[in-house]
Order: C-alpha cells, then sequence, then structure tokens
C-alpha cells in the first residue's frame, strides 16, 4: 500500500493562509492534490493539519483529512515526525511507502512522482527527494561585512577553477518518498535519501511573495508550453 501525506498546517507567518491562498482560480493546495491523485500511485492521499479550513478544502480537493495536534503544528516542528503522526494514526499495517509532499507546489507533476517512486523501488535508500543544482558555486560564495566590503565564505575554494569544483545541490522542497520504516524511526531524510535532479523551472519553495511570484511566472509558462504541445499534437 502506498500513502500520500499532504502536511498542511494553518499558522504560515510570511505569507498567511498560503497552503489555501488562490493560485490560478484553484486554492494552491489543490495542485499537489491533483499531481498526487493523478499519478494513479497512491491507495489513499491524506492531507494532515491541526486546520478546520484546510482540512474541508482538502476535502472537496478530493483528499482525506487527517486531524493533527497543535503540538506538531508550530513553526519548528520538522517535518518526519508529522508523516510518522500520520502513519501511526492510520495503524494499517499494509502500508509500506509513504510520500510526503509539501502542500505549495504548484509545478509538480505527476510524471515526476512516478518517477521518484521507480527510483525508490530501484536503489537501496530509505528516501528519494527531488534536488536542484545551484546556479552557481556555493564554494565560491562572498560574504559581505557591515561596512561594505567583501570577503570568501569559504577559503579552501577561492584559487580553485569553477570547472574543478565539485557539484552542489540543494532540496527542492517539494516532496519526499520514503519507506515506512524510515518514517516511523525518524531518518534523516538528507543523510539517508537519493536525490533525483529536477531543472530548476520545474520547482520554487514559496516561504515569500516574491517566491510566491516566482512560482506565478513560472506555472504561466509551462502551461503555455503545454498547450502549445498539445495543440501542435
Amino acid at each position: 500500500m502506498k500513502l500520500c501525506v499532504i502536511p498542511a498546517r494553518g499558522g504560515s507567518k510570511r505569507i498567511p493562509r498560503k497552503n489555501i491562498r488562490p493560485f490560478f482560480g484553484q486554492p494552491m493546495l489543490a495542485y499537489p492534490i491533483q499531481a498526487a491523485l493523478k499519478s494513479g500511485l497512491f491507495d489513499a492521499v491524506v492531507v494532515s493539519t491541526e486546520d478546520e479550513e484546510i482540512a474541508e478544502v482538502a476535502r472537496n480537493c478530493g483528499a482525506l483529512s487527517l486531524a493533527r495536534s497543535h503540538q506538531l503544528a508550530d513553526d519548528f516542528t520538522p517535518t518526519v515526525p508529522v508523516i510518522a503522526d500520520a502513519i501511526q494514526q492510520l495503524a494499517n499495517p499494509k502500508i509500506q511507502q509513504v510520500c510526503c509532499i509539501y502542500p505549495c507546489t504548484p509545478l509538480l507533476t505527476s510524471e515526476t512522482l512516478i518517477k521518484a517512486h521507480h527510483l525508490l523501488m530501484a536503489v537501496e535508500q530509505p528516501y528519494v527527494f527531488p534536488v536542484v543544482s545551484f546556479p552557481a558555486a556555493p564554494q565560491l560564495a562572498l560574504k559581505r561585512s557591515q561596512s561594505g566590503s567583501m570577503s570568501p565564505l569559504f577559503n579552501t575554494a577561492e584559487n580553485v577553477r569553477t570547472q574543478d569544483l565539485e557539484p552542489a545541490y540543494f532540496d527542492a522542497g517539494q516532496f519526499y518518498w520514503g519507506r515506512v520504516d524510515a518514517w516511523l524511526q525518524g531518518l534523516n531524510i538528507h543523510q539517508h535519501g537519493y536525490g533525483m535532479p529536477i531543472a530548476s523551472s520545474q520547482a520554487v519553495d514559496i516561504d515569500t511573495l516574491e517566491d510566491w511570484q516566482q512560482a506565478e511566472y513560472l506555472y504561466q509558462t509551462m502551461t503555455m508550453v503545454k498547450e502549445k504541445h498539445e495543440h501542435r499534437v
């Protein structure tokens, strides 16, 4: 049995109510729910929340809602305990793989979820999640003092050619496929995960209004490309 859990709390600060804020005519939460349902992978798609309005939106979008305690819905609660709580509440011994999908992921596609699940079944890793390469070498990052003067953040790479630096990636912030035991044991995702590279145009981590505007731009672009392709076919 494969389970999808979408953790969507109601207390977002930088963009209030961002999980159900309208995004091109739908609540933001509708997009990951639709991607999960369209993939055909899951026996259940569940939204874990402490907020009744979010729970109602989730049900209207075709997902199940699962009550989350306020202790697991503050600003400091990590993801893994929230997913473990959902698994324990459902208490179904047939659950084998669980995918956590973040609620603000309008660029996520069902194809990406399917590809990541295939990798989870093929590799010997507890988790699989999407990663994006840094647009510039982070080893060459600079720091800026209060006076405005600049200096290297990492002195070890100052005289190394860019092409000789090891490629670096960051978590795309979209989803995590994991084996049920990994979630329940509380294994750290980044220390026990397999990174699946995706294009930077396929993901944006929405924390600020600027991020939201970037997501709108990327979503519009993605929609236009898709419609043009469908028209040609």
